[in-house]
């Protein structure tokens, strides 16, 4: 019983981040400002984490957990280095 409600949860939850990641990219592509774009792209990486943490969880595999959190460093790097791209012009000093 148990099993199967996880699964449920787990193929809803799966649904919803990709209907999240659907609107991100959108937000991402056709974003008015650079700074919506921005955004967006930190909505889709975010998303993608935690598509591949509900894979983790359904596979019961560890290489899922590993891949979110490298996806999660890079993806916070990216961020502060587009941040700072904008404030500035330039990334390197």
């Amino acid at each position: 019983m148990s099993a199967i409600v996880i699964f449920t949860a787990v193929a809803i939850a799966q649904s919803m981040l990709a209907v999240a990641m659907a609107i991100a990219s959108i937000r991402m592509f056709r974003g008015p400002r650079a700074q919506d774009r921005i955004i967006g792209l930190d909505a889709l990486y975010i998303n993608a984490m935690l598509m591949l943490v509900t894979f983790g969880i359904g596979t019961g595999r560890v290489v899922y957990f590993e891949a979110a959190l490298v996806i999660g460093m890079l993806g916070f790097v990216a961020t502060v280095a587009l941040a700072k791209f904008l404030m500035r012009g330039e990334v390197i000093e």
